[in-house]
């Protein structure tokens, strides 16, 4: 019987548990994007200081995920990969997290290591860039974690550091807006972070590109253009004055005001200042003058692997 052809072949779905947000891309054999979805379940509310998943938030996550369930059996989904990420990394309570998920999906998510998520992240981000143009930093900043990753042809090595929009808000912000000193604290423990990564990877601050990932870089592109639309925020060259500016204004408003701005997500004002801190930091400590902004991620990456496999 001969083999099928990639046009015969159903989609392949990713999905990713966050800390911030659950996410689903579902794409034909061929790579050609067929649904992206974004939805901000808040799974690690409150881990920093609880240590667990709130009922809550895994409640929200779970509902996320049959909504997807749904969309997937509509696009005849043939393959997927769910994988679950820092929230998960960190809670004590995750077996009983991954308990509802396969009540809902019928199969348990993956926990991906930080160094696995980078290295999955890079693959997706550097897809269809010209390795020419590298070695590139691709750095994926999430709710509870940052990756760093480093190369051009492939990924030559990775950190993952436990800083992220939520893990910084809920640790240090703890006024509306934030005070000088809550933002400093941010600004200084990112900058620890940035360190080990100078240690670990050495290259980090030589390469060509700063790409990045994930929402607080696409809402600081969003904000900055004015609008929200993956077309114009893809591969968007966002100036470190830029990204400044965007900072600037955010950190010195209140959440009625931050909601004024065209481009930001309602669903992303209270954690932006947090992401801020890491991505303007991580511009000015290693002396990036712009960040290239990118659609393509860790789900890109996962329908990759998904495609190599059949």
């Amino acid at each position: 019987m001969p083999a099928e052809t990639p046009a015969e072949i159903p989609p392949f779905a990713a999905l990713d548990c966050g800390t911030h947000t659950t996410r689903l891309l579902i794409s034909t054999a061929t790579g050609q994007e067929l649904k992206r979805s974004v939805t901000i379940t808040n799974l690690g509310e409150g881990i920093s200081d609880t240590g667990v998943l709130l009922e809550p938030a895994m409640l929200r996550t779970q509902e996320c995920l049959a909504g997807y369930r749904q969309a997937m059996k509509d696009y005849n989904v043939s393959d997927y990969r769910m994988v679950a990420t820092s929230a998960a990394r960190d809670a004590h309570n995750r077996d009983e997290f991954f308990a509802k998920i396969t009540d809902v999906m019928g199969r348990s998510p993956e926990l991906l290591s930080g160094e696995e998520e980078a290295r999955t992240a890079f693959a997706g981000a550097t897809s269809a860039l010209n390795p020419e143009d590298g070695p590139y930093l691709v750095c994926d900043i999430g709710g509870g974690s940052t990756e760093f990753a480093f190369g051009s042809q492939q990924c030559e090595a990775v950190l993952s550091a436990d800083m992220g929009s939520s893990r910084l808000t809920q640790q240090f912000i703890k006024h509306d807006p934030a005070l000088p000193e809550e933002l400093s604290a941010c600004l200084s423990v990112v900058q620890l972070h940035l360190d080990d990564l100078l240690a670990a990877v050495p290259k980090a601050s030589s390469a060509q590109q700063l790409v990045g990932l994930a929402g607080t870089v696409t809402t600081a592109a969003a904000v900055e253009i004015g609008m929200y639309d993956p077309e114009k925020v893809h591969h968007f060259c966002l100036s470190k004055a830029a990204a400044e500016d965007v900072f600037r204004t955010l950190a010195t408003e209140d959440r009625e005001q931050r909601l004024s701005n065209p481009g930001l997500d309602p669903g992303r004002v209270d954690v932006i200042v947090g992401g801020l801190c890491i991505l303007v930091k991580i511009m000015r400590y290693l002396d990036f003058e712009e960040c290239l902004v990118s659609e393509a991620d860790l789900l890109d990456g996962l329908i990759a692997g998904i495609q190599r496999e059949n």
